[in-house]
C-alpha cells in the first residue's frame, strides 16, 4: 500500500481546526481498503454495521499494483486492478463506501475512548480496524518508479507467472529473497541472485538449495546500481564490490526483498508495536486496546498474501461486532 499516514504536532493554530471539525460518533471506523479493510467492511455490513472506510492511497493497496494475481482461489489470471475493483464492488453493493480523500493526521485510542483526526471530521468509534498494510523497501535506483509493475517487482507469487521462460533477479539476502528464488526458478528459464554480501542471512539448509538448483545462479558481492530498459525493464547495471568491474546483465524483471515498513507511525503512542513496527494481535486480531483490532499486513504474522489479508479482515469484523454489542450493552440505560 502507498504510505499515507502522517503524524501532525498539535500547534495552537491545528488546535483551532481541531475545534472547528465536525465531531462524528459511529460505531466502527475501518483504516485502510485494501484487501484486508474491504474484507472487514463486507463482514461489518453483514452484520449490520454501517463502518466509516478511511483510504489516502489507492484502494486495493499493493494488489492494485499488481500485473497477474495467480492465486487467490475462484479468480486465476486476474490483474490486481481487476480483483480490487471486484472488492471494491462487492463492498458497495452492500451500500458500504470509501472515504478516499480524508487525510488522517492522528489517531489517539485508549481502552476508554478512541478519536480519530482528520483533515476534515474527527470521528470517535466505538471500534477501530487498522488494515493500512506494509508497503515494501522500494529498490534505490533512480528508474525504479519507471519500472515499478513493468519489471521491478516486489511479489514474486503474484506477478512471477508473466516472466516464464525468462530470466529474472532477485535483489536480498534473507530467507524471503532466497524462498521467493526457488518460488521463480519453477517458472523462469535463470534465476539471477544479486547479493551484496558474500553471505546470506537465511537457514543452511535454504542455501544448500538454492546453491544446488540449476537455474539459480548466487552473484555474491555484486551490488545492483542501475536499471534500465524502453517501456518495460530490460537491463540491470551490477558493480563488483570487490574489484569494482561493472557489467550490464539482461534481465525481464527484478524481485526485491530487502525488507518492509508497517505503516503505524500515527499508532505510536497509542497501540502497542513490535521493534519492527508492526502490530502484534491474538488470533482474533485483537491488539493492545481494548476495541481495536488489526488485520492484513501491518499485524505481526509468517506470511503476507492476498487471500490471509482477507481472513484478516472477516476475523477482526467478526471481533469488532462482538465488541460494539458488548458495548452497547454495556452502556444501556
Amino acid at each position: 500500500m502507498i504510505p499515507f499516514f502522517c503524524v501532525y504536532v498539535n500547534t495552537a493554530a491545528a488546535h483551532n481546526m481541531y475545534m472547528e471539525k465536525e465531531i462524528i460518533s459511529t460505531d466502527l471506523v475501518i483504516i485502510g481498503a485494501g484487501p484486508a479493510g474491504m474484507s472487514a467492511g463486507i463482514y461489518a455490513l453483514r452484520a449490520g454495521i454501517r463502518p466509516v472506510i478511511l483510504e489516502k492511497g489507492i484502494v486495493g493497496g499493493q494488489v492494485y499494483q499488481s500485473s497477474t494475481v495467480e492465486n487467490y482461489p475462484g479468480c486465476p489470471g486476474i490483474t490486481g486492478a481487476e480483483l480490487s475493483e471486484r472488492f471494491r464492488g462487492h463492498l458497495l453493493s452492500l451500500g458500504g463506501e470509501i472515504d478516499e480523500f480524508d487525510f488522517i493526521e492522528r489517531a489517539e485510542l485508549s481502552d476508554s475512548e478512541k478519536r480519530i483526526v482528520t483533515e476534515q471530521h474527527i470521528y470517535e468509534p466505538t471500534a477501530v480496524i487498522i488494515a493500512t498494510g506494509a508497503v515494501p523497501k522500494a529498490l534505490p535506483v533512480k528508474n525504479e518508479p519507471k519500472f515499478r509493475g513493468k519489471g521491478i517487482h516486489y511479489c514474486a507469487v503474484c506477478d512471477g507467472p508473466a516472466y516464464r521462460d525468462r530470466t529474472v533477479g532477485v535483489i536480498g539476502g534473507g530467507s524471503a529473497a532466497a524462498e521467493e528464488a526457488l518460488y521463480l526458478a519453477g517458472l523462469a528459464e535463470k534465476v539471477l541472485m544479486i547479493r551484496r554480501k558474500d553471505s546470506f542471512n537465511a537457514e543452511r539448509a535454504i542455501i544448500e538449495k538454492l546453491e544446488s538448483t540449476p537455474n539459480i545462479e548466487i552473484l555474491y558481492n555484486t551490488d545492483l546500481i542501475e536499471t534500465g530498459g524502453g517501456d518495460c525493464l530490460e537491463y540491470a547495471l551490477v558493480n563488483d564490490v570487490l574489484t569494482h568491474e561493472k557489467r550490464r546483465i539482461p534481465l525481464s524483471a527484478i524481485f526485491t526483498y530487502i525488507g518492509s515498513s508497517p505503516q503505524t507511525d500515527f499508532l505510536k503512542k497509542s497501540v502497542r508495536l513490535n521493534q519492527d513496527g508492526y502490530i502484534p494481535t491474538d488470533e482474533d486480531m485483537r491488539t493492545s486496546v481494548s476495541g481495536v483490532f488489526a488485520a492484513g499486513d501491518v499485524r505481526v504474522k509468517h506470511y503476507r498474501q492476498i487471500v490471509t489479508a482477507v481472513s484478516d479482515g472477516a476475523v477482526a469484523a467478526l471481533g469488532a461486532e462482538k465488541y460494539i454489542t458488548s458495548m452497547k450493552v454495556r452502556n444501556r440505560p
